[in-house]
């Protein structure tokens, strides 16, 4: 299927003003066009069809993903009494974001976002909006530097009170050998007793055509991904207490009516986990 025209097709086709390189695919911008969003270019559209090709549902499992978002901030911030997120792999915003979820069911909340991507940084005055009496923010830094993110963070956040952290959609992002459980378990560390983790990520095993899908998407995009099983997600919350229904796929984790539920019956692990 061929992608449709986009606005953004004119801009500069390298991005100098912005340090972007829009000639490879990048995975904030290619999540964007699943989502039906704009903020893409043709390099993003062209590898985001040939992941749907092997995968035709896949655009309902990424709405069905966002939906989850909405569904654990809601969680958090009205039963669980949350007033801190940290928010880790952004992504371009999108509707539902974490601060308009949370400050909806708590006008106080504090939300900290946080990415290494350039076009998410060009977005970020909207994640900066806030109800009066909450706050926003949004840091610059990798993921995969957790000690620099935290010490950051640790300037707008209180981390001796609960926290919720946030990583949905992205650890898929960094590889085995970056150790993803390892800096999973230096963020927890440094949260108190009463924090909770959010995990959604991509699956390999529960979906035909994932395996195949990885493979057409890392043959386009600048940072390749690692889609895994039941078993490896669960290890992210290793030591803490995974709240009702457990980890489960994002769409059975505590639906709603309306929201999306993928024809397959099958969509990304997520789960909520709280640190005793």
């Amino acid at each position: 299927m061929a992608a449709e025209p986009n606005a953004a097709d004119e801009r500069p086709e390298h991005g100098s003003s912005m340090g972007l390189d829009t000639s490879v695919a990048h995975p904030a911008r290619v999540y964007d066009y699943w989502l039906g969003g704009k903020d893409n270019f043709a390099a993003d559209r062209e590898a985001a069809e040939r992941v749907l090709a092997a995968t035709p549902g896949l655009r309902i499992r990424v709405r069905a993903n966002r939906a989850f978002l909405a569904r654990t901030v809601r969680y958090l911030a009205g039963e669980a009494g949350i007033r801190q997120f940290l928010d880790l792999g952004t992504g371009i915003p999108s509707a539902n974001n974490t601060h308009e979820v949370a400050q909806a069911a708590a006008p106080a909340a504090r939300v900290v976002y946080v990415d290494n991507d350039p076009i998410v940084l060009t977005h970020a005055r909207a994640l900066l909006t806030s109800m009066p009496g909450g706050s926003t923010d949004y840091l610059d830094a990798d993921l995969r530097d957790p000690e620099r993110i935290l010490a950051m963070a640790g300037n707008i956040l209180d981390f001796e009170q609960p926290v919720a952290v946030m990583l949905l959609g992205v650890l898929h992002l960094v590889r085995d050998s970056e150790d993803p459980w390892g800096i999973v378990e230096r963020v927890m560390a440094a949260v108190p007793s009463g924090s909770y983790l959010a995990i959604s990520h991509p699956a390999m095993e529960i979906n035909p055509g994932q395996e195949e899908a990885q493979r057409r998407y890392n043959e386009r995009v600048s940072t390749p991904q690692t889609l895994r099983t039941h078993s490896d997600v669960e290890r992210f919350f290793a030591n803490l207490e995974l709240v009702e229904p457990g980890l489960v796929q994002v769409h059975q984790w505590r639906p709603e009516p309306g929201d999306p539920t993928p024809e397959d019956g099958t969509s990304a692990h997520g789960g909520l986990g709280r640190k005793p």
